[in-house]
């Protein structure tokens, strides 16, 4: 299935093909306070319209890399390097054009003490 989204503005829009089963909430820090739901894909995979509109932020390990809308400030998604050295993509559901969050079986992830 294809899947497309968009930050709050539109300045920034994305799209992936797979299949959402599942999210994953996370409550480290910045995850609890934003409230996105996360599907992992891969990065490759994401194709991204108007990356030049997007900032980044990092905090901790320096390992992810939270990308925000300079406008609006939304998440669309995240990114990193997995354990297994595959660029990965945390997409934020919640960004995702008519899609229904109350089919979503949600994974609680304790990233507070990970």
């Amino acid at each position: 299935m294809k899947y497309r989204g968009s930050c709050h503005c539109g300045k920034v829009t994305f799209e992936f093909e797979g299949q959402i089963e599942g999210v994953v909430s996370c409550n480290c820090s910045i995850c609890a306070k934003r409230g996105s739901l996360l599907h992992f894909a891969a990065r490759d995979a994401l194709t991204v319209t108007g990356e030049q509109e997007l900032t980044t932020y990092t905090f901790n390990k320096h390992v992810i890399k939270h990308r925000f809308c300079k406008t609006c400030g939304i998440l669309p998604f995240g990114e990193g390097v997995d354990p297994k050295g595959v660029r990965t993509a945390a997409v934020n559901v919640r960004c995702l054009d008519d899609f229904d969050l109350a089919t979503l079986k949600i994974h609680q992830y304790d990233g507070r003490n990970a």
